[in-house]
């Protein structure tokens, strides 16, 4: 994941902010794709957040593990707030980093390039973008000429990412070693890191 996020900056739930190459530098990454409205996000979150726990922060030797949060939410204040209420102390993309802009989330969002009347309200998002919220709006303008689906972020992008929450589990060089990160965890729990760490092909030193 350093290949990809190398040269970018990460933040923490207390606005600090680190250099991604050395907080990532061989670990196992988990790409972390939620938002705080997301009712399935908020209750895989504290999940994730033992899990977390557990590996790194009460650990005697902390798992090369770290999770990347690539947030959804409709604001700054909104993903900051959701970080302090339910998450570990993980790392975050910038909200206004393009890896991880606002988009198609969930599946009744739809981005467009111009304003356009709609029964509901439009939210104003970064770029120039509009994007509202509505079923039956998206029902009915779903094919309007000119959205730009070729505009989705890098990182949903490059990792099939359509729905959240979706945790990605990847090598050093942003290989996929799971996209099924949050069933395993609930399935298996710890026992499933001993698999990633094994396919990421790192330093161990660490016990589970």
């Amino acid at each position: 994941m350093v290949d990809i996020l190398g040269e970018r900056h990460l933040v923490t739930c207390k606005g600090a902010t680190v250099e991604a190459e050395a907080a990532l530098q061989n670990k196992v990454v988990a790409l972390y794709f939620a938002a705080a409205r997301c009712a399935p996000s908020r209750d895989f979150t504290p999940l994730l957040c033992d899990f977390y726990t557990a590996l790194v922060a009460e650990a005697r030797r902390p798992a090369p593990f770290e999770v990347v949060f690539v947030s959804a939410d409709g604001s700054s204040q909104e993903m900051l707030d959701f970080m302090r209420e339910l998450h570990g102390a993980w790392l975050a993309l910038p909200f206004h980093d393009p890896y991880r802009q606002t988009l198609v989330f969930p599946s009744d969002w739809l981005l467009v390039q111009r304003p356009i009347r709609f029964s509901h309200a439009l939210l104003q998002l970064s770029g120039g973008f509009l994007s509202f919220h509505c079923p039956q709006d998206r029902a009915r303008h779903g094919s309007v000429p000119g959205i730009p689906r070729e505009c989705v972020c890098e990182l949903r992008k490059r990792y099939n990412v359509t729905a959240i929450p979706k945790l990605v589990i990847v090598k050093q060089n942003g290989e996929v070693i799971t996209n099924k990160g949050r069933k395993q965890i609930r399935e298996r729990g710890l026992a499933c890191f001993q698999d990633w760490v094994e396919a990421a092909d790192i330093f161990q030193n660490f016990s589970v």
